[in-house]
């Protein structure tokens, strides 16, 4: 994408990740501040298969229409009440990790370039939600957990869930970069 004009085909493949994002919000198991859901996949996915540029566009577009009260984020709720949640940050994650993602995987989507582009965007989804979350929870709410709390609420135990979502999005993300 060197201009900034979109066919009807990127467009189209925008608005298809922007909803596969909020799909992957509807599948969503409550677990303490931060539910678990499938939208990182679709993130990471969104990344490798998009390119950069697309899938922060594909992520930007989710999470406007949620702010503006679609109820597309997990547990069928939007609006701008959304950003008072601990969980608001991994929200604005998905939009840098989508774009790192891209830049990360390259053209020719190697295993290696592919697996490293889905770490990089998973540290950066938590890069942003971890601080974003020990803000709401102690600043705004006024709790007084510490650092690890926040990390073992948010973060240390979704890790075997996104081992097993980056590893899907490499294994998938390759096979229709190789068929497209």
């Amino acid at each position: 994408m060197t201009d900034t004009k979109l066919s009807a085909r990127d467009i189209t493949h925008v608005g298809m990740f922007t909803a596969l994002t909020a799909t992957g919000a509807f599948i969503s198991i409550p677990f303490g501040p931060v539910p678990i859901t499938l939208q990182s996949l679709f993130v990471l996915l969104s990344g490798i298969i998009l390119g950069s540029k697309k899938a922060m566009l594909s992520q930007v577009t989710y999470v406007l229409l949620g702010l503006m009260g679609l109820p597309v984020f997990a547990g069928f709720s939007g609006g701008l009440g959304q950003l008072l949640k601990p969980s608001a940050g991994f929200l604005f994650g998905f939009i840098a990790a989508a774009y790192c993602t891209g830049k990360f995987s390259g053209k020719n989507g190697t295993a290696k370039n592919l697996t490293l582009a889905v770490i990089t965007g998973t540290v950066v989804m938590y890069a942003i939600g971890i601080p974003y979350m020990y803000y709401v929870l102690n600043v705004m709410l006024a709790k007084n957990f510490s650092v690890m709390q926040i990390l073992n609420m948010g973060m240390f135990m979704f890790i075997p869930g996104d081992v097993i979502k980056a590893v899907i999005a490499v294994l998938v993300g390759k096979k229709l970069k190789e068929n497209l």
